[in-house]
């Protein structure tokens, strides 16, 4: 079961396991107060969410990784991603009034796409992660054997035409439509069913 929640520019996702649930993205740094609105609203508390993850390490998807480090949520990050942990420090840097603490990638629980099925598989939650890199190198895509992926900001599928030659973007698309999605869960755009009938 996946649950969206959107407090901001960025719509987040808490994935729900038989044994954990795992937050995806967060929004910008300074809006923890609306998370916690978000959550009551839901029905919801910080301690329902006992992992989180990020697409990418752009800042309006970490804002609030290290806040809910702190408060006992565990990150997971692909090993694809451990050279982008901190890409956003320095935005950061510049806006103080924020508060933001760069994240403490050194108690991460680090995945690799190969791996990744058997660590959700053991938090009750059938899918696997994947490289999409279109976007960014660190972005990576989420796959719910359910029949939701969820992909962070890779570019629509129906915008694909319009990038003449983007072999990447096509790549990822591929990977994508490998697992035969019913719908596609954006960060910053509605979701998208793909089942027959649908728009």
């Amino acid at each position: 079961m996946v649950t969206k929640l959107r407090y901001g520019n960025t719509n987040t996702y808490l994935v729900r396991g038989e044994k954990a649930n795992v937050l995806v993205d967060t929004d910008y740094a300074g809006t923890l107060m609306l998370f916690y609105k978000i959550l009551k609203a839901n029905g919801l508390t910080v301690n329902d969410i006992h992992y989180v993850i990020a697409t990418h390490y752009h800042p309006d998807h970490i804002g609030l990784v290290s806040e809910l480090m702190e408060q006992g949520v565990k990150l997971i990050l692909a090993d694809s991603q451990i050279g982008s942990v901190h890409y956003s420090d320095e935005i950061f840097a510049r806006e103080p009034r924020l508060g933001y603490a760069p994240i403490d990638d050194a108690s991460a629980i680090v995945i690799s796409e190969d791996e990744s099925r058997s660590f959700f598989k053991e938090l009750g939650i059938d899918g696997e992660l994947f490289y999409t890199p279109s976007h960014s190198e660190d972005s990576i895509s989420l796959s719910l054997d359910e029949g939701i992926c969820i992909v962070g900001d890779l570019e629509p599928y129906e915008y694909l035409a319009a990038y003449e030659d983007n072999e990447k973007l096509k790549a990822d698309w591929d990977k994508v439509l490998s697992y035969s999605p019913k719908a596609i869960y954006y960060a910053h755009a509605n979701e998208k069913s793909l089942e027959p009938g649908n728009s």
